[in-house]
């Protein structure tokens, strides 16, 4: 059977509420439905925008879904409902919602995702095509960057990685100011919001620094997608949709030089990128000076320069390779620094990046070390540990010193030096060459001479023969001598290189491991750096399981097995590297074996994080079932007292109620009960959470449902005044202690907060009971204020208060600030801490103005204004 094919997702991304993503994504609706598809509304929030409602109303809406929590109904997108109606495009607004979460005794069908967008995953599952909208702070790469710039972290976020799937991404654009006067005109948010929205959230710095963010964003996203395009249609020539400057070093002095050079041709032109590489070669061979070196990164890096490390043999086949990998347009080289007499041998690397560049534009920029002569430690990649300079030195000296050297003793005349003056003479020949030209020289050397000597100097002259034992032994020990000098030679040059490379291995190493914690330690960026690295096809992190193969993470072409991929790299018994593209060569095997180590410890550290996510996450339901098993033997006492209060009196027989009194005994004792039911709701709720049955639900609520909820557990017929009748003066004499204190509630109409309702009701009800008690009878005064971002709600007194000193000290359980009397903060205060910190929701205590107590409350809000 044929799977059905995957629905096409578009995404229309803002950078703040309000730039019209709704209105564009309808208008694009209109338009395919306008061509004959068939296309459905699965949600749509209009914010109360006449315009944005009047677009909807064209088209055939899907249900809503009916939610209940916490005694209340809530209206959700109903993705089952759009499964069985099964159009052809389905528009979903606001792609980064918390779906609310139904009580669990909900019908099993009320079952819901955790987020919006894992509803739309199942939705393209099945074949069905999504519009949705998005705003950039929600992505979870840019919370912390959306944080800093907003000052608080979006607790709704969408991973990269779907959105990043998204078949095409349409940014809706306008200008910071056309967005502020959009706000002004009173188009995005109610009135009585815009004054606060405009000195918080669209500040005219915070719109323009989130408009960068999408922006930038949505722009690497088309510059991966012309990559792709490159890759599977095998283009290799550059294509310079984006100007990126290569500046190629080789770590000497000059490279800070270069690098300034490539600064100043990126200059501050929008969209321009710099990019700094360091060609290495594996086995060693060429060098370069550590402080120099760690200077031009420096430099690189704080001039917001890419820093690259690649591998490869050749320096000139390598620089292209990476520059046509990264679609450079422009390569900075410096001007050769070899001498005149090297240069004869052949093409230097910037002659060859000339002829190999085509079409990438290539700048050479002189330097002061291009006028010195310097000659770099540089080596033949080959076996041989001698430069090829030296080895062609080694023979000529070989070739040539020998038969000088004879006739200068022919042309002293015969007797004029001894066999032993000649024996000497040439093994020092010998060894001057073995010490130039290695080993090989020196035995052609060796025999040369050995052969000249036993012709000119042994007797009988001019005659191979040598008819002297003596004579025999000393051409031997001649020629032994020579080859054990010219191996010692040999030997130590090519210790002295391996030593070299496993110095220029750490060295590489080294680099490396800076790259990646530049780039993020993650196995992503580390499996993307190997691949630019070491220029492979692809590279793929698997591992191994039970249930199959699985992809960690890769770059390039995937591999699914190892049977796909070209070498294996076994980091563990079940995880490995698969390798696809070129042979790495015998030193890159070892750099690459070697970093496995770190990207091994990288997985073990993610594995680790995940585990910390998830006791935090364990750590938050403690943190809910301590409060509440505090509050069950702090809050007992006051509805069983109640209770067997009001059952002994109405059981005593000598005492006559009348049908009044009657009535309010019972309605104590039901009072009494509806608490205690509440009580063990919250118990039930607690060791819901102990076994992971249900997780803290959070959903847009109203604060004055959350307040007069509040208010009425505390007690049915307390006094709330309206905000005109607030007194005028907050040192107004207490009222008696047997009366309740008179509560002005000034909250505005339509002011939502994203909180779990019941935890948050336990919150007020604990806060409002230490006032209404320690207040001693003042008025309570309960307000919030609004800003884009959060609701601020006090719950402010003006009794005695506390002093500066304990207001850090009111949290703790049992806490008495004042051992000499009652009067203070004990249990209530620490519980309402403890479930705020569970909630995220951050609660601080101030001192009222002019004397009192105040608690303040600051809440999430989410983008939506209302469910």
């Amino acid at each position: 059977m044929v799977p059905p094919r995957r629905g096409t997702l578009t995404v229309f991304l803002g950078y703040a509420p309000g730039v019209g993503k709704t209105v564009a994504m309808l208008e694009t609706a209109a338009a395919a439905s306008a061509t004959g598809r068939d296309v459905v509304i699965g949600i749509v929030e209009d914010h109360g925008r006449a315009f944005t409602r009047a677009l909807a109303e064209g088209f055939e809406i899907v249900p809503r879904r009916q939610v209940p929590h916490q005694g209340r109904t809530f209206e959700e997108f109903d993705p089952e409902a759009v499964l069985a109606r099964s159009p052809e495009l389905v528009v979903i607004d606001e792609l980064a919602h918390t779906n609310v979460v139904p009580d669990e005794e909900a019908p099993a069908q009320d079952a819901t995702r955790a987020k919006r967008w894992e509803d739309v995953e199942v939705i393209l599952a099945a074949g069905i095509d999504v519009y949705t909208t998005i705003n950039i702070q929600h992505l979870e790469s840019l919370g912390d960057v959306v944080g800093a710039i907003i000052g608080r972290r979006q607790a709704e976020r969408v991973p990269d990685p779907f959105l990043r799937a998204a078949d095409e991404v349409e940014l809706i654009d306008i200008s910071p100011a056309a967005l502020r006067a959009r706000l002004a005109e009173g188009n995005i948010y109610a009135a009585a919001k815009v004054d606060a929205a405009m000195a918080n959230y669209f500040r005219l710095g915070n719109l323009t620094a989130l408009r960068e963010l999408a922006l930038l964003w949505l722009a690497d996203r088309v510059d991966e997608g012309l990559e792709k395009y490159r890759d599977e249609k095998g283009i290799r020539t550059t294509w310079a949709a984006r100007d990126r400057i290569l500046v190629a070093i080789t770590g000497g002095p000059e490279s800070t030089t270069l690098i300034r050079r490539g600064l100043r041709i990126a200059g501050r032109v929008a969209g321009r990128e710099l990019h700094v590489v360091h060609v290495v070669e594996p086995d060693g061979t060429r060098r370069s000076g550590a402080p120099a070196l760690l200077a031009a990164r420096e430099l690189a890096e704080a001039n917001n320069a890419v820093w690259h490390t690649v591998v490869g043999d050749d320096v000139a086949k390598a620089l292209i390779e990476f520059a046509r990998t990264l679609n450079a347009s422009q390569i900075v080289l410096g001007v050769s620094r070899s001498p005149w007499y090297r240069r004869m041998l052949g093409p230097g690397v910037a002659n060859r990046v000339i002829n190999a560049a085509a079409d990438i534009d290539v700048h050479m920029v002189t330097h002061a070390q291009a006028a010195r002569f310097w000659l770099p430690d540089r080596e033949s990649p080959r076996a041989n540990p001698l430069s090829t300079l030296r080895r062609i030195l080694g023979w000529v000296i070989g070739v040539l010193a020998p038969p000088a050297l004879t006739a200068l003793f022919i042309g002293l005349g015969p007797g004029s030096t001894s066999l032993s003056l000649n024996f000497l003479s040439y093994i020092t020949v010998v060894v001057l060459v073995a010490l130039i030209g290695g080993l090989w020289p020196a035995v052609m050397t060796a025999v040369f001479g050995t052969v000249l000597i036993n012709f000119f100097f042994t007797h009988p002259v001019n005659s191979l023969s040598v008819k002297q034992l003596e004579n025999i032994l000393a051409l031997i020990i001649f020629i032994a001598v020579a080859v054990a000098v010219a191996t010692v030679v040999d030997k130590a040059a090519r210790r002295s290189r391996q030593a070299q490379a496993a110095e220029h291995e750490g060295a590489v190493l080294s680099e490396l491991a800076g790259a990646m914690i530049a780039e993020g330690d993650s196995p992503e960026a580390m499996v993307a750096s190997i691949r630019s690295t070491f220029f492979l096809d692809g590279v793929t992190l698997l591992s191994a399981g039970d249930d199959g193969t699985r992809a960690i993470a890769s770059a390039g072409e995937e591999t699914r097995s190892r049977a796909q991929a070209g070498e294996i790299i076994d980091l563990d018994e079940t995880t490995f590297l698969a390798l696809k593209g070129r042979a790495l060569s015998a030193g890159e095997q070892r750099i690459l074996d070697a970093y496995a180590g770190r990207l091994l410890r990288v997985l073990t550290e993610s594995r680790l994080r995940v585990s910390r996510e998830q006791a935090e996450e364990l750590s938050a339901g403690n943190a809910v079932r301590t409060a509440l098993l505090t509050a069950v033997s702090h809050d007992l006492r006051t509805p069983l007292g109640a209770i067997k209060t009001a059952a002994s009196a109405l059981q005593l027989e000598e005492i006559e109620l009348s049908a009044a009194d009657e009535r309010l005994m019972l309605e104590t004792i039901e009072h009494g009960t509806e608490r205690l039911e509440k009580l063990i709701d919250n118990l039930l709720d607690m060791s819901r959470i102990q076994s992971g049955a249900v997780t803290i639900a959070t959903a847009p609520v109203l604060v004055e449902d959350l307040v007069a909820s509040a208010l009425a557990e505390i007690d049915p017929g307390s006094r709330v005044l309206d905000p005109g009748s607030r007194p005028s003066s907050r040192g107004s004499q207490p009222l008696d202690q047997g009366s309740q204190p008179p509560i002005t509630v000034d909250i505005a109409p339509g002011t939502w907060v994203d909180v779990d309702f019941g935890l948050f009701e336990r919150v007020l009800v604990n806060i409002i009971e230490n006032s209404v008690k320690y207040g001693q009878g003042s008025p309570i005064i309960i307000d919030a204020s609004t800003d884009a971002e959060a609701v601020h709600l006090r719950i402010a007194d003006s009794g005695p208060g506390v002093g500066a000193d304990a207001l850090e000290r009111i949290f703790t359980p049992f806490t008495r600030l004042d051992e000499s009397n009652t009067v203070g903060l004990g249990l209530g205060m620490a519980v309402a801490l403890g479930l705020c910190r569970a909630m995220n929701i951050e609660l601080r205590a101030e001192q009222t103005p002019g004397g009192g107590f105040t608690a303040v409350l600051t809440c999430p809000v989410t983008e939506e204004a209302a469910p």
